[in-house]
């Protein structure tokens, strides 16, 4: 069984930085990507950044600059530095990573239970 499990949300003032954590942990035997979406209330889900096992990593053009993410693959986290903060990033964040639980090389989807971030204006 496979679990990701977010912390770092909470309430900021515009302008503000928060960092998001997300650890998998359970049965995993290889990760591909690791990546962060949100949801803001009466909007899809929207991706945020995503980051590849070779570092490589993806943003949305609303959080470029503003936004890194990292991993650390010996703990098998992914983090979400979120600077310069705005009322239009509230929203609750899912940590998404696409893993491989067994040596078979198959690959699945699996999602965090999700951390409210709140940025006040």
């Amino acid at each position: 069984q496979v679990q990701l499990v977010e912390s770092g949300g909470g309430l900021v003032q515009a302008g503000g930085s928060l960092r998001l954590s997300c650890a998998a942990s359970g049965s995993i035997f290889s990760i591909n990507t690791m990546g962060w979406y949100r949801q803001a209330p009466g909007k899809q889900r929207e991706l945020v950044a995503v980051i590849i096992s070779g570092g490589r990593t993806n943003y949305a053009d609303s959080v470029k600059g503003r936004f890194t993410i990292s991993r650390d693959n010996a703990k098998n986290t992914v983090y979400l530095q979120m600077n310069s903060l705005k009322p239009e990033d509230t929203a609750v964040y899912y940590c998404n990573a696409e893993l491989s639980p067994y040596s078979d090389g198959k690959y699945f989807r699996y999602w965090g239970q999700g951390t409210q971030v709140t940025v006040s204006s």
